[in-house]
């Protein structure tokens, strides 16, 4: 699939799109990172995305069009940021779950001081917080702040942190670097009687 423009690889299905994403440029708020760890979110046929059940008011932007960012705050305190992929009307987005600084490095580290380098991006909330994005981007389209890499091996594996499909191997990252976020696997639910 070498030698596809952005617009063609945002239109492939999820499971296509997201491992062409890793070592692509995202620049937003000042801050240039290049993409290490992504995940795929598919709507209706993955119980593990947000739009599994439909469209709801916060789940809209996963429905497209392509290109833009979907970006959800969860745990009440973390913003997550998704470029959504594939067809206009089908849900389906890529996780940017972790990113290398390549430029804008004393930005990140005014946003985030005292971390190290390579922990600037090491997470989705993590990224968020060194490009600086919030709810207030939800839709923005981004297609004129990502420039493709030229692809990069990778490894796929289980998505982090789900309870609900999280065995799928829908998690693709740069093996051995150091900016990948650790995995974790979803903690079982605890019943209380």
């Amino acid at each position: 699939m070498a030698g596809l423009s952005l617009a063609e690889v945002l239109e492939l299905p999820v499971l296509e799109a997201a491992p062409l994403l890793l070592g692509a440029h995202l620049t937003m708020g000042g801050v240039t990172l290049r993409l290490t760890e992504v995940e795929a979110y598919s709507g209706a046929d993955d119980p593990g995305s947000h739009a599994h059940r439909g469209r709801t008011p916060r789940t809209a932007t996963m429905f497209g069009p392509a290109g833009r960012l979907y970006v959800y705050f969860t745990y009440g305190m973390h913003h997550c940021a998704n470029l959504v992929c594939g067809p206009e009307g089908e849900a389906a987005a890529v996780l940017l779950r972790a990113g290398e600084v390549v430029d804008g490095l004393e930005v990140a580290r005014a946003r985030r001081p005292g971390v190290r380098d390579r922990d600037l991006a090491r997470g989705p909330a993590r990224l968020c917080r060194t490009l600086d994005l919030d709810r207030s981007h939800d839709g923005l389209d981004v297609r004129d702040a990502v420039r493709l890499g030229r692809g990069v091996p990778h490894v796929t594996g289980p998505r982090v942190g789900l309870r609900l499909a999280g065995d799928r191997p829908w998690r693709f990252w740069v093996e051995g670097d150091p900016t990948v976020s650790r995995y974790v696997p979803a903690r079982p639910v605890s019943r209380r009687r």
